[in-house]
This record gives structure tokens, sequence and C-alpha cells, in this order.
């Protein structure tokens, strides 16, 4: 009997057996293929990397090579580095560096993006690059040409000694295992010497600088996390803080330090009350109350007044809606500061409404915060009527207004804003008020342009 069950169940087996190696052979060949793909991948960006950190080195020399008044010949190459940095942050994305200490490289590379693009765009015409940029230069093309030999003498050991950036990755995630890999080291390498170099002066627009100007916003003294307790308790109108739940942020990093604050809300954990308070000052950054919002039974004009009249409670004066729009049943109100009948954009807080019973459940206010400074707001020096001659005859002005924005350089600039539709579409036009010239155009949707004629009349 089991003869002759042997007999009938070995074709069976055989088959099995046969279909589980065809399986396995065919799932070795598909993870083969994947990893074979991610490590062609790696080696493409890593010599992409190069290859862009050998252009970019090469065209800071020729944009140093024709004398500063020549704007066309500075002005192509200060573009040219800004894209060329630009590819290579691109690069580095791309590689497997995530565990791997390389922040001060990135930093540099972003800063030097920032400060070509911010001369590119500049008008040396009336502003002519000064000493100290010329110096600026003269240093990133130094530091460009050792970084390039760094990755260069890394890209030599890959080619010679075949190395697998797989290799790289498995490394980077074992937690226990040795980093004894050339390509680990090498990087390392390039971003201590990094570090030690000597500080640029990237102007005022550079990361570092606008994270200090931040900071410099704030008043107050620092807080204390039973001190933030009593603000959260007071913004939500309670009494008990028993509950509540903060979390200092930012460690050894100023522009980084705050409170983060949990209000237990029920039994359910994902409708807690979260909030946001700066360490200096212990100004509100960040509210979220999370629910359902299941109807809407309140349209966008009455979520505009109640957050209107919850900004005033919550002294945040001479707010104006600028833009609001509806989702998922709930409004989200953007105002800026309005102070001499013109509108302050840098300066904004954004307001969300639940539409069923327009309860406030969020606000975003950090653009508020850290853009408080004492403006000088005078009049511009040309007219509405002659900024108008720089839009289009066949754009129908809806509206218009003063207001102040963040051009390009990252500096604030008085316009005067049109809001007109043209070709089916609605734009919002800023014309400098000093010089006539356009600085910035938008495309809006219909309920920001209606916003945007409410706060013009």
């Amino acid at each position: 009997m089991y003869k002759r069950l042997s007999i009938v169940m070995f074709p069976f087996l055989l088959i099995a057996l046969i279909g589980a190696s065809v399986w396995g052979y065919l799932e070795h060949q598909e993870k083969n293929t994947i990893l074979i793909k991610a490590e062609n991948q790696y080696q493409r960006a890593f010599h992409d990397l190069s290859f862009h950190m050998d252009k970019l080195h090469t065209e800071l020399g020729n944009t140093l090579a024709v004398n500063s008044t020549a704007e066309p010949s500075y002005r192509k190459g200060l573009v040219n580095v800004w894209r060329l940095t630009s590819q290579a942050q691109g690069d580095i994305t791309q590689l497997p560096l995530t565990l791997l200490p390389f922040n001060k490289t990135e930093d540099f590379l972003a800063n030097m993006a920032n400060y070509s693009y911010r001369m590119s765009v500049r008008d040396m015409t009336k502003q002519p690059l000064t000493e100290s940029e010329i110096k600026t230069l003269s240093s990133l093309y130094d530091h460009s040409a050792e970084i390039t030999k760094e990755i260069r003498g890394v890209q030599d050991k890959v080619m010679t000694n075949n190395l697998r950036w797989m290799d790289v990755e498995l490394a980077l995630a074992s937690e226990n295992e040795v980093h004894d890999n050339a390509i680990i080291d090498g990087f390392s390498i390039v971003d201590k010497k990094v570090g030690a170099y000597e500080e640029l002066n990237w102007g005022p627009g550079s990361m570092g600088m606008l994270s200090q100007k931040k900071i410099s916003m704030l008043s107050g003294n620092d807080m204390t996390a039973d001190q933030i307790k009593q603000k959260a308790a007071q913004f939500l109108g309670q009494s008990d803080t028993a509950a509540m739940q903060v979390v200092e942020n930012g460690g050894n990093s100023p522009e980084n330090q705050s409170f983060s604050v949990v209000v237990p809300s029920g039994t359910n954990g994902a409708d807690n009350v979260q909030m946001d308070f700066t360490k200096k000052g212990g100004q509100l950054i960040y509210f979220m109350k999370p629910r359902d919002v299941k109807e809407s039974k309140f349209d966008l004009r009455q979520a505009r007044d109640i957050s209107n009249e919850f900004l005033d409670q919550h002294e945040y004066k001479d707010m104006s809606a600028v833009s609001y729009d509806q989702y998922q049943n709930i409004a989200n109100i953007i105002f800026a500061k309005r102070e001499k009948d013109v509108t302050i954009y840098p300066q904004q807080i954004s307001v969300k409404v639940a539409l069923d019973t327009l309860e406030v459940i969020g606000l975003q206010a950090a653009d508020y915060i850290y853009g408080q400074v004492q403006r000088n707001i005078g009049q511009p020096k040309i007219t509405a009527a002659e900024a108008r001659k720089q839009l289009s005859p066949n754009m129908k002005v809806t509206a218009e207004s003063l207001a102040i924005i963040k051009n390009d350089l990252d500096e604030e600039v008085l316009c005067h804003e049109f809001v007109g539709k043209m070709n089916n579409n609605l734009y919002r036009v800023y014309i400098n008020g000093d010089l006539g010239m356009e600085e910035r155009i938008e495309t809006i949707r219909p309920d920001q342009a209606q916003a945007a004629a409410e706060k013009a009349t």
C-alpha cells in the first residue's frame, strides 16, 4: 500500500520541488536585478556629483576671470554657479548618505546656491559686487577645488577597486559594525574639511544669518515648562494643567529651541490637542485640535469672520484676510498684517475653522511671530497709475492696493498690488513702488481673488 502511495505521490513531490526551485531562482534573479539597478543609480549619482563639482570649480574660476563691472559675464557666471550647485545638491540626495554625517557639506552647498542666486538676480549696474563679495567668491573657488580633489580621490578608489555603494548602505545601516569603508571614509574627510573652513560672509540672505535673525525677532525671557503649561491653559481657556505633557526641543541650536505641548482629549490619542511655543518669550507658533468634520453648515465668509474675532481675542491685531479656501469641510483662512493701509505679506497667520460648528481647530503663526520687525513704511515713488502701465492692456484689474512682499533677494519691498483677469485666469501682480519693475506674478483661484478684492475695499 505504501509502495503504491509513494508511486502516486512521487510525481507530485517532484513537480513541487521543481516549482520551488524555479520560484527561488526567479526570486533570486529579481532581487539581483533590483540590487544591480540600485547600484547603477548610486554610481551614476556619484559620478555626476564628481562631474558637477569639477564644473562648479571651473565656473567659479571663469567668473572671477572677468572684470566685476562686466555685468552680463558676471551674471551668466553666477547663474551657472547656482545651477551647478543645485545639481550637486540633487546628486547628494540620491546617494545613501542619510546615516553619514555630511550636513556641513550640504549646508555649505546650500549657502553657495543661495549666495550665487541672490547675486545673479541683483541689478549690478546699481549694486555692483563689493570687495567683500568678490573675496567670498574667491574663497568659494579655493574651497570647491579642495572638495573636488577629495571627491576625485574617492572616485579613483571606487573605479580602481570596484567598490560598491550597496556595501556603503549596508555598512551605514549596521550599528555594530566598524565603518572601515573607503567611500565612507572619503566623504567623512570631505565633511570634516568643510566644517573647518573659516566662516564666510554669505550676506544678509544666508541660511545661518536668517536663523539668527529669526531669534532676534523674539522678545521676552526664556520660558520654563511650567510657564508654557500656563500659557497653553490660558489659550485653551482651561485651568487644569496636570494632564498636559511638555517636551523641550532644539537642544543647543538657538534657532530651533521651542516647547511642544500635548493636551489629552478623551481616550483617543488621535484627538489630542497639539501646540508649539517658542522658548524665548513663549509665543504660540502652532495649534491643532484634530477632529472629524463631517458636514458644512456654514460658508467661508462666516468662517473668515469667526477667524477675525479669534485673532482679536488672542492679541493678533490689525489682521486682514488675504485668501481662504475649503477642503473636506474645513476652511483655511490666511491673514496678513495690515498697517497704514499696507498689507504686509511676510507677516502671515493661517487659521483653520471647522464648518460644522465654526470652531477654530488650527493656527499656524510662525511667519507672524518671526516677522515682527520695526518697519518704516513710506510712500511709493511711483503712483498706482504709473505702475498700472506695466500690466498687459488686456488685463481687467478688479482690485489694487499697496503691499510689502519679499523679493528674490529676500528683501522686503513696497509694491503696488493688482488683482486682474486675463485669458480666463486670475492673477495677482506686484509692481515695485520705487523702481516700477515687476517683482512677482501669481496665478490665483477665484476665491482668493475675492479675498484680495475685499481686502482692498
